[in-house]
């Protein structure tokens, strides 16, 4: 595959509302300025093109990206969040504990439409494509926490739970993919 790093950003600061299902929350302000801060952390792996999910917190933290950095940006189907559809707005306490559980015991269906490895399949399947089609290439793919985590945890070992609980708004991760390694996490909050 690529030889150049695979860098997986956990898109920024959404706006909470809790009577909107989370794949429709957009950026608040301050994530809006969290992600210019971001732009600084990135310009070092001098990336060559920023790939995004197709939800609104993730698309714009990856336009304001793009725009900064000065390169293409593309919308692909498949790397948006694990499909929590007909989930209720849950307690942090509650949210944690169903996450905790999403992690521990992937292949039963938690909440939401998705168990672990059917989020993982399909992450992982949209990201090989995307490796494939931009093959030598520095790729900024602006995802969400959950996929971000299954797919380290799937290629590293990295404890995917753990990682998710690390995860700020926004953040990334830097993977070598050839070693199967990651090199570097880094937070904004």
């Amino acid at each position: 595959m690529t030889k150049k790093p695979l860098i997986l950003v956990k898109h920024s600061l959404p706006r909470v509302l809790e009577d909107i299902p989370a794949r429709e929350w957009r950026l608040c302000d301050e994530g809006r300025d969290r992600t210019y801060a971001l732009v600084e952390k990135l310009i070092v792996y001098r990336p060559d093109i920023v790939i995004s999910s197709v939800e609104p917190k993730a698309r714009e933290t990856a336009s304001i990206l793009a725009e900064k950095l000065e390169l293409e940006y593309q919308v692909v189907d498949g790397l948006h969040e694990h499909d929590r559809s007909g989930s209720p707005h849950y307690s942090t306490d509650e949210f944690q504990k169903l996450v905790r559980e999403f992690f521990e015991r992937p292949s039963v269906l938690i909440f939401g439409r998705e168990s672990a490895d059917q989020a993982l399949q399909r992450f992982r399947h949209t990201v090989n494509s995307i490796l494939d089609l931009y093959r030598d290439q520095t790729i900024v793919i602006v995802a969400h926490g959950t996929v971000i985590s299954l797919y380290i945890s799937w290629l590293t070992g990295y404890d995917g739970y753990e990682l998710w609980k690390e995860l700020g708004l926004p953040s990334f991760v830097v993977l070598d993919i050839q070693s199967k390694a990651l090199i570097k996490t880094e937070n904004l909050h």
